[in-house]
């Protein structure tokens, strides 16, 4: 039997439950890793409230909580090439991440570096493979000015860390107490609240903004929105976070990859220093509730991990 941590319907922290399910098999192209470590995402509990994509298979309770983790595989699934027993790897489970155990497609894992600890590695699969794609979908040259709404998050830390490789410039809104973090970046820090667009006019330079990568949604979206023309919003707004909202104000959501090839990109940028996973809390499996409830506040500061194998 293997421990996870699970929802047993859909609903608030009282549907969280942790259970002892049976080790899972994995079939064709499917690899079983002994999890040492899953990150946490805001994702995760908006699954767990019923907020699920459109066309998604629906949900079999009790369903594991977690999207991304790092482990080692102990099975290995028909036709799968390249990953076997002992392997170190990374990648988007499809049985959840909130476990002892779990199954990964091999087409979205990758091998973990030598230079990358599994906590590390955890928090790469959702957070920087998003800002991965999402800077690429922008393509904004050195020089421009890019805004990241929650730049504070898991998603925007790693975001502001590629474009000032780049040589973009960042203006990032954030709470107040997140002021110093995101100047750590290298970012120009923007408090949320009324009036939001006139102090990003105020913070980039020559008072414009040539693209915007949203995090957040609601009315912060809607109000840094008028910072682009609407002629322009559909290459240079795009969002990880409301996508209707988004495509109503004429942006796009973010075009995600979900490939093993960008998993080592990511992989081997951060190893060269240039993304650093910012992991500021780690919790063990017997705290999942605990880890979770940390990111759902909506005030967590860079990756939030769960530590699960030696």
């Amino acid at each position: 039997m293997s421990k996870a941590y699970v929802f047993t319907r859909f609903g608030g922290p009282e549907v969280e439950a942790f259970t002892d399910r049976v080790l899972p098999e994995p079939g064709p192209g499917r690899l079983l890793v002994a999890v040492r470590a899953a990150g946490v995402n805001p994702v995760d509990w908006k699954l767990r409230a019923g907020k699920r994509r459109p066309g998604a298979p629906p949900a079999e309770f009790p369903e594991v909580l977690g999207s991304e983790v790092a482990g080692v595989v102990e099975a290995v699934g028909a036709g799968v090439e390249g990953f076997a027993v002992g392997d170190a790897v990374f990648g988007n489970p499809e049985t959840g991440g909130y476990a002892e155990h779990t199954l990964l497609p091999a087409s979205i894992t990758a091998h973990k570096p030598q230079g990358l600890t599994f906590t590390e590695a955890a928090a790469l699969p959702v957070a920087v493979a998003t800002a991965y794609d999402g800077v690429r979908q922008l393509d904004l040259p050195a020089g421009a000015t890019l805004l990241i709404t929650g730049v504070g998050g898991g998603v925007g830390v790693a975001v502001a860390q590629l474009a000032r490789h780049l040589g973009i410039r960042v203006v990032g809104t954030a709470s107040a107490g997140k002021k110093d973090f995101v100047e750590s970046l290298g970012a120009v820090h923007v408090p949320p609240g009324p009036d939001l667009a006139d102090r990003v006019r105020a913070a980039a330079p020559g008072g414009v903004v040539d693209a915007i990568f949203d995090l957040v949604g609601g009315e912060d979206l809607v109000a840094v929105a008028s910072l682009l023309p609407l002629s322009d919003r559909e290459g240079k707004l795009i969002t990880a976070a409301a996508k209707e909202t988004v495509a109503e104000l004429g942006g796009a959501a973010v075009a995600r990859a979900r490939t093993s090839e960008v998993l080592a990109a990511v992989a081997e940028l951060a190893v060269d220093g240039v993304l650093r996973p910012e992991v500021t809390a780690t919790y063990p499996l017997e705290r999942a509730g605990e880890a979770l409830r940390s990111v759902e506040g909506g005030h967590a500061r860079g990756k939030v991990v769960i530590e699960v194998g030696a």
